[in-house]
């Protein structure tokens, strides 16, 4: 097979041509199809995450066909299109897996990450912790709902459920996808770009946001939520001043700068600043089984595998709006 690695870090990835990887008993390997491109892939490329194993493959918004089966794998065909998340692999056993919070395991393999990814031809994984996506929806506009969309989908439900005004601080995969959900479920989304960037505060007026400003800007009215996904430490006292008494503030990203002091009155008032840590397979159901019925539009800026590298430096430089998405 064929995939860009990251041998080491901070550097850019390498085109490398590897045997083609054997599935265990419980595994499967997957002809790739498409793989999106994360913010999480640059955090691992620049050293931001602790420990990752190299060489590395990255990417883990991953759809391809099932080309070989490993022998304990039941309910799975060759050729069945799979859906292949972060979360790779979970012990079972430790205290947070016991208590169905599998997302906190403390024993994980995360794809692209600790265990190879997408950004290659072919890509295996455990059977139990990928998801059938059935036929419905093209290759390029489902990868990114497998990470961009669950994660989003994941702090929405963090919010509480109810908040009917939400915003959205920092608006790439995530947030573009999060809004077109948040307005088919009748609330509002209010969104946060780069000050200045009327480009993007267009973008997202036209999916849908009630309202478009800068980070340095406040909201027409105090939001019931607010979902952070740029990593930014800065942008938590804005949020915590942007929402009402009782409002809840969720941090989406694996990685954010060093969040500054801030007075304990913005807090107050029983404000709540939370955090999303991956996700567990319920959320991948869950957001999978009602993604089809929101009519998602996904925009996705198209990559050959081979140009990896660009994709990583469009997406840090944000030179496109959507997703990024790379196509062997």
């Amino acid at each position: 097979m064929k995939a860009m690695v990251l041998n080491r870090l901070r550097t850019p990835l390498a085109w490398t041509e590897l045997p083609d990887p054997q599935p265990g008993p419980d595994e499967i390997r997957v002809k790739v199809l498409a793989c999106g491109v994360c913010r999480t892939d640059l955090h691992v490329v620049e050293g931001e995450l602790p420990d990752p194993h190299l060489p590395i493959i990255p990417g883990h918004e991953i759809v391809g066909r099932i080309d070989e089966i490993g022998k304990s794998v039941q309910g799975l065909t060759i050729g069945e299109r799979i859906g292949i998340p972060w979360l790779g692999r979970t012990d079972g056993t430790c205290p947070y897996c016991l208590m169905q919070r599998e997302n906190l395991c403390d024993q994980p393999l995360f794809t692209g990450y600790t265990r190879n990814g997408g950004y290659a031809t072919a890509a295996v994984a455990e059977a139990r912790f990928a998801f059938p996506l059935g036929e419905v929806g093209s290759d390029v506009a489902l990868a990114p709902l497998l990470c961009a969309g669950l994660i989003g989908w994941r702090s929405l439900v963090i919010t509480g459920g109810e908040a009917p005004r939400i915003g959205l601080y920092g608006f790439g995969a995530a947030a573009h996808i999060l809004t077109q959900v948040i307005k088919w479920q009748g609330r509002t989304v209010y969104a946060f770009t780069r000050p200045g960037d009327t480009s993007t505060q267009s973008f997202a007026r036209g999916l849908g946001a009630a309202w478009a400003g800068g980070t340095d800007e406040r909201p027409p009215e105090p939001l019931d939520a607010a979902i952070i996904f740029a990593p930014v430490g800065a942008l938590v006292p804005a949020a915590l001043r942007a929402v009402r008494k009782g409002g809840r503030v969720v941090c989406a990203g694996i990685h954010m700068s060093d969040i500054p002091a801030f007075p304990y009155s913005i807090l107050w008032e029983e404000r709540e600043l939370l955090s999303v840590a991956n996700l567990t397979r319920k959320d991948g159901l869950d957001f999978l089984r009602l993604a089809p019925q929101v009519g998602i539009d996904m925009k996705a800026t198209i990559y050959p595998l081979k140009q990896a590298n660009e994709a990583l430096a469009d997406l840090r430089a944000g030179r496109f709006e959507g997703a990024a998405v790379l196509v062997p």
